[in-house]
């Protein structure tokens, strides 16, 4: 961007009444030229990752509350993100924003058939089976494990494991039922107490692991998500806790005041309330 283009490009983003993607992909290129934002230049693919993954999970929080002007917002903070990766990669000549609509429009038609040809999909399951077929033959996944390896490994480990879990289950490698996968819990607490009295680092994180995948199987054949089940136990926690701290200072009490026994007696009593409500 020449001294010109970046001047002109400024009285445009600046002066215009309403903005569009093009008005983004501008701004991109703005804060990325020679002229532009020092901190802006510097970022790459990986110094920016993270800020991918948490505006992707505010987006998220936007649908999660129902709030329409916090999903807008955010909404437009993970555009940000997709155009600036893909700016990232304009610049080095490896791909453009045309290779990107592209990809994506002609993926979605293919995965289509029922739409954009004759197949035909009456339902929901149907066209999800369509499309884990149409998406393994396309990236030449012909075995069970050539599909669980395709499962991102970066995802959220309980949302990979439950992955995991569908794909071996699909061709008949899993427990029976909820039921039958929740004896395994036993099983594999009683392997995580034998491991602590052992007190071997490694080997009580590998049978923890072990535990958790197996209550994320017993999520998975109860029709739960795993990943939502832990977020509503964590927002109950947080909940609870914060009903405790009140009843403490209510008491006029700091939890340096008080032993486990103590704390464990009101966060008790504040189970029994909420129960009755």
């Amino acid at each position: 961007m020449t001294k010109k283009e970046f001047e002109e490009a400024k009285r445009l983003l600046t002066t215009e009444a309403h903005h569009d993607y093009a008005s983004l992909e501008l701004l991109i290129k703005v804060l990325r030229s020679e002229d532009g934002c020092p901190w802006d230049k510097e970022q790459t693919h990986a110094s920016i990752r993270r800020d991918l993954i948490e505006e992707t999970y505010e987006v998220i929080e936007g649908i999660d509350r129902d709030d329409p002007h916090l999903m807008c917002e955010e909404l437009g903070d993970l555009l940000m993100q997709i155009v600036f990766h893909t700016d990232i990669e304009n610049d080095a000549g490896r791909f453009t924003p045309t290779d990107v609509f592209d990809g994506i429009v002609n993926k979605m038609i293919l995965r289509h058939p029922h739409v954009f040809g004759d197949v035909k999909a009456d339902t929901s399951e149907k066209v999800l089976d369509n499309w884990d077929k149409i998406k393994a033959k396309e990236k030449s996944r012909t075995t069970v494990a050539s599909k669980m390896d395709a499962i991102p490994p970066a995802l959220p480990a309980l949302m990979r494991a439950q992955k995991i879990g569908k794909v071996a289950a699909k061709v008949g490698f899993d427990f029976d039922s909820a039921s039958s996968a929740a004896e395994k819990i036993a099983e594999e607490g009683a392997e995580v107490c034998e491991a602590l009295a052992e007190g071997d680092a490694d080997h009580i994180a590998e049978e923890l692991g072990d535990l958790l995948f197996s209550v994320v199987n017993v999520c998975r054949l109860a029709g739960v998500d795993a990943e939502e089940a832990l977020t509503r136990a964590n927002d109950k926690f947080a909940s609870r806790f914060r009903e405790l701290e009140k009843t403490l200072i209510e008491r006029k009490k700091d939890f340096t005041d008080c032993k486990m026994e103590e704390l464990d007696s009101i966060w008790d009593e504040i189970k029994q309330k909420n129960a009755k409500k």
